[in-house]
C-alpha cells in the first residue's frame, strides 16, 4: 500500500492549485473557474457521511467525467501510471489500482470535515 506521505505530496502536485492547499476549492487557479473547483473536503458529507470511494477514483482517473473534452478537472494520467496495488473501494472485492491513485484517496479521505 502507498506510504502515509504519498497522498499529501501528490495532491500539492496534482490538486492544491485549484482545489486549494486543505481542500475548499480556493486555489491560487480557482479564481474565474466556471464551474469553480469543488470543496474536497464535503464529499463524504454529500453522500451522506461515507466517502464514495470508487466514485472519487473514477473522478480523479476521469472514467465517470460527463464532458471528458469540455471545462473542468483535468485527466492525470500519470496517476495511472506504476506499480498497482489491490484495493477494496467499497464493493468487498481487492482490484488492482494504481497505487498513487490510492494514495491520493487515502489523503483525500484525511481532508473530509462533517457538514
Amino acid at each position: 500500500m502507498p506510504e502515509p506521505g504519498d497522498g499529501r505530496a501528490l495532491y500539492g502536485d496534482y490538486c492544491a492549485g485549484c482545489h486549494g492547499a486543505a481542500g475548499r476549492g480556493d486555489g491560487p487557479l480557482a479564481a474565474g473557474m466556471t464551474p469553480p473547483p469543488a470543496d474536497l473536503t464535503l464529499i463524504a458529507a454529500r453522500n451522506g457521511g461515507e466517502l464514495p470511494r470508487a466514485q472519487v477514483l473514477s473522478t480523479i482517473d476521469g472514467y465517470s467525467r460527463v464532458h471528458p473534452d469540455g471545462p473542468g478537472m483535468p485527466e492525470f494520467g500519470a496517476l495511472l501510471q506504476g506499480d498497482l496495488v489491490p484495493y477494496d473501494s467499497g464493493d468487498g472485492t481487492l482490484t488492482p489500482t494504481p497505487r498513487r491513485l490510492v494514495a491520493l484517496l487515502e489523503y483525500l479521505e484525511t481532508l473530509q470535515v462533517e457538514g
